[in-house]
């Protein structure tokens, strides 16, 4: 397990708990909830606009608690998010069944599941920089590392009282350090296991949870009672999963002396603890400045947001617009005979042939996507320079969407349609699962500072300002005495915000990880939010070809801006060598 810090139980826990599960929970109740309605609450009109309208309310909440979940995790630490927000999504959907009407208490409900959603979702980027996080002598110190998670040895008090020419040369900042373990390739596949994963979680939710309520219902349940039932099953799930990984997450790297007693005291910086095992926490609002000053001082961090926008908008296009389109191209032929075209169950039934084939073609793009994202970590971590997997996923999402937009029609069978279908939307799961896998690989990689050539980012001291610094106390001295203030002090006084100890440890965004995190899935959001407001309107208004159309302007900006990257990249190396 080279590149990687954390253990294999913390790595397993993060692949087989936050990952797999971060999206099942959503896929099960986005298709289960019609049922809610229909079946236990007894509303058999507007279904389609109760389920509309709680899904909307759903991504206004994410838009607020993703970041704020970022900003909680940097504070708290991301095993108890991650803990929380699964009890949330067990809790409530034990209380989805027990609603009476839509408005209030489905709508409550639907709200509180948000919240616990947003915070697994959220956990997913956050947790992937712990997992490879560069080795800093504050590790090596702490006593809570001697588990397995870091093989630094762990120096005596006599070493640490002793100054040697080797010991000063090893701490000194401008002094040769042997090259640290090459995160970018760990990361990168890592990312790629954890966008397989997560498709797999798809997959889960499609034939395990799913399938619950007809078992039920097949073993003698009533059709209220066997919904009731399976979303019982679920969130029990859920709390196992959460309790799961209360134990499999505990002493992630980097995570030392964060906990609920951080949630509002920021640490004494009177003390050296906090300079310790972690840099003086943050304010909240100041975290949240740092990671959007970040997006533009980190090359990495700004192509990441920008690759999570187009990943999120990419999976609203591929889910919704791809069976949308379908299904109008049928009703507008005169195939389909659909009493209402606005329910889903009547397109169902009375345009079966639409249905198939609407599932048809998103089932390849995510297969193909499934079976892509360990290639794209791989290619990723293997070719880190000039990001190549970004710019070819970009590009596949402009011609796909591109020629997806212009299809006269969908069906294959049809005069005027044809088996290439199954190729555009194919390159629409590469671009999908590329914008994913990379955007989180290049999140992790600029969370470490591996820029990948000889540009350096910024540290997160300047990133936030001069003025970003917690402490009341006075500015630190620019230039730290050798001497120590006692006898007992160490002569190598860690001073993280005047000269660090390692530049590794200077550059480091680590304390910082859940903060980008947030921001990173509060623009995916937005992306969200943009294309299926803007997109349903222009597909009524403009054609159906539309959305795609925005899709494709939306991964051209992604290829120009992942392109200016790489230019900028080039500039910097030819400076450096000159």
């Amino acid at each position: 397990m080279l590149g990687f810090t954390a253990t294999r139980t913390q790595i397993c826990a993060y692949l087989c708990g936050v990952a797999l599960f971060s999206i099942s929970f959503l896929v099960f109740l986005n298709s289960a909830i019609s049922f809610v309605i229909t079946q236990r609450i007894g509303q058999d009109h507007g279904v389609g606009d109760s389920v509309g309208t709680l899904g909307f309310a759903d991504e206004l909440v994410a838009l607020v608690a993703c970041p704020a979940w970022g900003l909680l995790s940097d504070r708290v630490g991301v095993r108890a998010v991650a803990v929380l927000g699964y009890t949330i999504v067990g809790i409530s959907l034990w209380i989805f069944v027990q609603a009476k009407n839509v408005y209030p208490q489905l709508l409550l409900a639907r709200l509180l599941f948000s919240l616990g959603a947003t915070a697994t979702a959220t956990m997913v980027t956050a947790i992937l920089p712990t997992m490879t996080i560069a080795k800093t002598v504050d590790d090596a110190r702490s006593p809570r590392r001697s588990n397995g998670a870091s093989h630094a040895m762990t120096p005596s008090i006599s070493s640490e009282l002793t100054i040697t020419p080797a010991r000063f040369r090893s701490r000194s900042p401008t002094a040769d350090t042997p090259p640290k373990p090459n995160t970018i390739a760990s990361s990168s596949n890592l990312a790629g296991l954890v966008g397989t994963f997560t498709g797999c979680g798809a997959l889960v939710a499609l034939l395990v949870f799913l399938p619950l309520p007809t078992r039920f219902q097949d073993a003698g349940h009533s059709p209220a009672t066997a919904v009731a039932d399976a979303f019982y099953v679920v969130g029990a799930i859920a709390l196992l999963v959460a309790l799961g990984l209360f134990f499999g997450l505990q002493r992630l790297p980097g995570e030392e002396g964060k906990g609920w007693k951080r949630l509002i005291n920021r640490g004494d910086p009177k003390t050296d603890e906090p300079r310790i095992i972690d840099r003086p926490v943050l304010s909240y609002p100041r975290l949240f400045w740092a990671s959007i000053q970040l997006g533009f001082r980190s090359r990495n961090i700004g192509l990441g947001y920008v690759g999570g926008f187009v990943a999120r908008a990419s999976s609203v296009a591929i889910s919704l617009f791809i069976p949308l389109f379908t299904n109008t191209y049928f009703l507008r032929t005169g195939q389909c005979d659909v009493a209402d075209p606005e329910d889903p169950a009547a397109i169902k039934t009375g345009c079966e042939r639409a249905y198939k084939l609407a599932a048809a073609l998103t089932g390849v793009s995510q297969l193909i996507a499934l079976l892509s994202a360990p290639l794209f970590g791989y290619l990723s971590g293997r070719y880190p320079r000039f990001n190549i997997p970004l710019l070819v996923a970009a590009l596949a999402g402009v011609a796909g969407y591109s020629a997806f937009g212009s299809l006269s029609s969908p069906d294959p069978r049809s005069d005027d349609g044809s088996g290439a279908v199954f190729f555009i939307v194919a390159l629409l799961g590469i671009s999908q699962i590329g914008a994913i896998v990379c955007s989180l690989g290049l999140l992790a990689r600029g969370i470490h500072n591996d820029e990948g050539g000889n540009v350096t980012v910024p540290s997160a001291d300047e990133a936030i300002g001069s003025n970003g610094h917690p402490s009341a106390g006075a500015t630190p001295p620019r230039s730290p005495p050798i001497t120590p203030a006692t006898e007992e002090a160490p002569l190598l006084i860690e001073h993280n915000h005047s000269r660090p100890s390692s530049p590794e440890e200077s550059k480091s965004l680590n304390h910082l990880k859940g903060s980008i995190a947030g921001t990173y899935s509060l623009l995916g959001g937005f992306g969200i939010l943009l294309l299926t407001k803007a997109g349903g309107a222009l597909f009524d208004t403009s054609g159906p070809g539309a959305p795609f159309f925005m899709m494709a302007a939306f991964n051209a900006i992604l290829l120009v801006v992942g392109i200016g990257a790489t230019a900028w990249e080039v500039i910097q190396g030819w400076r450096s060598r000159g």
